[in-house]
Order: structure tokens, then C-alpha cells, then sequence
């Protein structure tokens, strides 16, 4: 069964609500462990563009700011599931979520 490695980059405010969905969904299984996630700080880098709503920022303006970076996994087959859970979950108009698919020999 293929693997995948979800990164999500989220406000602090918001990681605890992130994580949740993530785990609803069905990601952070490892063995016979479950609810398995790791989460820092991070500094991101964003600049709004005409017709956008930031979260966070102003149209035009580039802004630095803290943000926290969730890593969990999942199998492939639960990928959409996670990926909406989060969305509906996170704060930004475009929420930044990465599946890179694992290598296991």
C-alpha cells in the first residue's frame, strides 16, 4: 500500500483544529500507532495578489510571518478525504498542503 507524507503550513491559532481533521480524516497511522503528527515553528513568506482575501496580510504587501508546520502520513487512498478535512479546517483562502509520496523498501 502507497504511502504519502502530508506537510501543512497553519497559523498557531489554528494547528490544534488542523491536526484534528487530520486524524478524523484517517492520517497518522504507523504501525500499531495511531494519531501520529509533528508540528514547528516555521517562518513563512506570502505576497496577496489583486483579487485575493488574506487571512493575514494586505493586497501588494509581501509579509513574514510566524506560521507552524504540521507533518503527518496516510495511505494514497485517503488522500482527498484528509485533504478536504484539513481545507475545511484551516483559515487561509489557500491553505499550502503537500502529499510527497513515501519510499519504503
Amino acid at each position: 500500500m502507497a504511502r504519502l507524507k502530508i506537510e501543512i503550513s497553519v497559523p498557531e491559532t489554528h494547528v490544534n483544529a488542523v491536526v484534528e481533521a487530520l486524524h478524523s480524516a484517517g492520517a497518522g497511522r504507523v504501525g500499531a500507532y495511531a494519531r501520529c503528527s509533528s508540528v514547528w515553528r516555521v517562518t513563512g513568506n506570502w505576497q496577496p495578489l489583486p483579487g485575493s482575501q488574506p487571512y493575514d496580510g494586505e493586497v501588494g504587501v509581501v509579509r513574514h510571518g510566524e506560521e507552524c508546520r504540521v507533518e503527518s502520513v496516510c495511505d494514497v487512498e485517503q488522500a482527498r478525504a484528509v485533504q478536504q478535512a484539513v481545507r475545511a479546517a484551516h483559515p487561509y483562502e489557500e491553505a499550502v498542503i503537500h502529499f510527497l509520496p513515501l519510499y519504503e523498501p
